[in-house]
């Protein structure tokens, strides 16, 4: 009878232990180890960096200079990215005492008889003042004027005119940044040593040529 009641009671034993023992052993879905169904996985997506708008630029033109190598010299000593571009530049006319155009003979008499007199003429070659007498040019007018009443007291028929001139003048041309064209050409006017006599600015289209000639 004791081996029959030990026997039955192992038996209660290992079906009350067995269960709890297999429990042990079974994963937890909902365990914190547990690893994730590949259906549960997102895929992150990429950040993209969002980009301000795009910085305007202008095209500065600041001149002038005697020759290209001037002008080059000057935007080397800026650093700057830098074309020369070459212009025919318009300068304040000359203020001209002479004796209006007549005929060519008449004229050649009047010059020889100024001359022989000591006074310092020419007679215009070509031009809308062909066969005129040139008495001086002048950048002052006031100086212009003071010849001119001279001239009419020695009962010379004489007149003031415009005399036209230009020159070859060599400017710089880069790009800048819109906001700060003002601080940027005052830098390079630092730099050089000297103000430009004209500063202009306008769309860029690119500097399309290199600065330096191969």
């Amino acid at each position: 009878m004791k081996w029959i009641a030990f026997f039955l009671l192992a038996v209660n034993l290992l079906v009350w232990w067995l269960p709890q023992w297999q429990g042990i052993g079974a994963a937890d879905p909902s365990s914190g180890g547990a690893l994730p169904r590949v259906t549960s996985l997102k895929t992150s997506e990429p950040v993209v960096p969002v980009q301000g708008p795009g910085v305007e630029t202008l095209c500065v033109r600041a001149g002038w200079f005697d020759s290209d190598a001037e002008a080059r010299a000057a935007g080397e000593a800026a650093g700057l990215d830098y074309v020369v571009e070459e212009q025919e530049v318009e300068l304040a006319p000359l203020n001209w005492v002479l004796i209006p155009p007549q005929p060519e003979q008449a004229a050649m008499d009047q010059f020889r008889a100024l001359s022989a007199r000591g006074v310092e003429s020419y007679v215009v070659a070509s031009g809308e003042y062909r066969n005129a007498i040139s008495l001086g040019l002048f950048e002052s007018r006031e100086a212009a004027e003071t010849v001119l009443a001279e001239k009419k007291r020695d009962n010379l028929n004489v007149v003031l005119a415009k005399f036209p001139r230009n020159r070859i003048g060599y400017a710089l041309v880069f790009d800048v940044e819109s906001d700060r064209e003002t601080e940027t050409v005052q830098a390079v006017e630092a730099e050089i040593g000297k103000n430009f006599e004209f500063v202009e600015s306008g769309t860029c289209k690119g500097v399309a040529t290199p600065k330096k000639n191969p």
